[in-house]
């Protein structure tokens, strides 16, 4: 397997039980998935898009992580993931998004 440039978390609030409870997921963080992957598509990113457990940042939810640059990103859109994705391009970070410091 060819490791991506990227890998991409979205928090989906998944629990210990299996369920998806929290924040993220009742903001619509499981829709981001395909666009997310979508935009790397159409932008030539090198990315793999996961959905994870619970990130445990719910307040700032829904909640993107960028490895390996670890950037985390809070109360993300479909216009925030733009930005975030056109910034990527070039390897930067989107401050009015960072939630991590």
């Amino acid at each position: 397997m060819k490791k991506p440039a990227y890998h991409i978390l979205v928090c989906n609030s998944y629990r210990v039980a299996g369920d998806a409870q929290g924040a993220c997921n009742k903001k619509g963080a499981a829709q981001f998935i395909q666009y997310i992957m979508e935009g790397c598509s159409d932008r030539g990113i090198d990315a793999a898009v996961s959905s994870t457990g619970c990130l445990n940042v719910c307040a700032q939810g829904p909640v993107m992580v960028v490895h390996p640059n670890n950037f985390w990103y809070g109360n993300i859109s479909e216009d925030a993931i733009d930005e975030i994705l056109d910034a990527l391009e070039n390897n930067e970070l989107v401050e009015k998004y960072s939630i991590a410091d």
